[in-house]
């Protein structure tokens, strides 16, 4: 029956839901939002419209937003917030208590009210760049990635330390930690330098001796970043620096010596080249220890020649030894027999000892002549 009422009269009736909104248009003119319930609309010709929407997505997106806030201000601010942000603002809005949407600057946003409710917390990008460490917490531990679009999270080990610099200018440095950063209307950089000794090595450099010989080194330090602005600003690589002060040092100061007077001074050829780099390495905020040559790499014909050398010093040596021993060995004899000569009794206690190796050779002997004859006949035994 109310339908053909209805119908007569030109009327429409429609019915939204507790989850739905609508837009409504007679004649193709705004006319307003409908809300939840029952509602009786102009439907003459059929020149109504309704565009229906869900509120499960919050924000409110439509063509005809300018025109309800023109056209019917009651009802669009009735079912409608709108939050906008200038230059150099942000805006974090946030829905029943969770973090909805992030506002970048110079922009808008529209929501449907009772899908809420809502807040927005503004923050002041020139006064501080710096995501508060509650609120990052809470964009980190969001579920929707989006959030975090518009935010550079920087974390710093212990041991190290953050420069960071906003629109190119070195703007602080930052210790142990995480720290957060707007992105948007600033260019926000960190460079993370490690404050820690580290080693460095340079391997498999050649050069020529000033005999001409081709030697490839490996050279060692460690080193640690004292003054983290100078090693960052000062050059565009502190540690390829330092590398090529180390090459360049040993190169000049190992070209200028001999290959034996290389190989004499393995362990301390580097001390004159250490001082440069440690000088030239303080004035780029690095201090450098322990610069070691480690390894002196001969060409294989040349390793050759250096064994024959060795094993013919080492040949001679040995023969040196020998005849000193002979020598040696023979002038004890001799200092011998010149203390038997003239001390008869040590002559008989030779005597004495000589009778006792031989009694311990034979099962028997026999004395006939007396002890006193004894070394005269042994010699003569022997002369037969």
């Amino acid at each position: 029956m109310l339908y053909l009422i209805d119908k007569l009269m030109g009327r429409k009736r429609l019915t939204i839901n507790e989850n739905e909104r609508a837009i409504w248009l007679y004649k193709g003119e705004v006319k307003g939002i409908l809300g939840a319930g029952e509602h009786v609309l102009p439907n003459w010709r059929k020149q109504l419209r309704v565009e229906r929407m869900v509120l499960n997505s919050a924000a409110f997106v439509s063509v005809y937003e300018k025109a309800l806030f023109e056209k019917a201000p009651d009802q669009a601010n009735a079912h409608l917030t709108r939050y906008r942000t200038g230059t150099g603002e942000i805006a974090v809005i946030i829905c029943d208590g969770q973090i909805h949407s992030v506002l970048s600057p110079d922009s808008k946003l529209t929501v449907w009210s009772d899908a809420g409710p809502w807040a927005a917390e503004i923050v002041q990008l020139e006064e501080n760049p710096v995501v508060a460490p509650a609120l990052l917490s809470r964009l980190m531990k969001a579920e929707k990635a989006s959030l975090l679009d518009q935010v550079r999270i920087v974390e710093v080990d212990k041991g190290q330390i953050g420069l960071l610099t906003v629109d190119g200018r070195m703007a602080g440095e930052l210790t142990p930690g995480v720290t957060g950063y707007w992105m948007v209307g600033q260019k926000v950089a960190v460079k993370i330098v490690d404050l820690t000794r580290q080693p460095l090595d340079v391997t498999g450099q050649e050069l020529l001796t000033k005999d001409r010989v081709t030697l490839r080194i490996n050279v060692s330090a460690e080193y640690r970043v004292v003054d983290p602005v100078k090693a960052v600003t000062e050059v565009k690589d502190f540690a390829d620096a330092l590398y090529r002060a180390l090459q360049y040092a040993f190169r000049k100061t190992l070209g200028a010596m001999t290959l034996d007077q290389i190989l004499e001074k393995q362990v301390t050829v580097d001390d004159t080249a250490a001082t440069k780099v440690r000088s030239d390495m303080a004035d780029i905020g690095l201090e450098v220890t322990d610069i070691t040559l480690k390894d002196v790499i001969l060409p294989g014909e040349m390793r050759e020649i250096l064994n024959q050398v060795v094993s013919a010093q080492k040949a001679a040596e040995a023969n040196v030894i020998k005849r000193r021993e002979e020598t040696n060995a023979t002038r004890s004899l001799l200092n011998t027999a010149k203390v038997m000569a003239d001390n008869p009794v040590m002559l008989r206690l030779k005597e004495l000892e000589a009778l006792e190796s031989i009694a311990g050779k034979v099962d028997k002997l026999t004395v006939t002549n007396g002890t006193a004859g004894l070394m005269n006949d042994l010699v003569k035994l022997s002369g037969d």
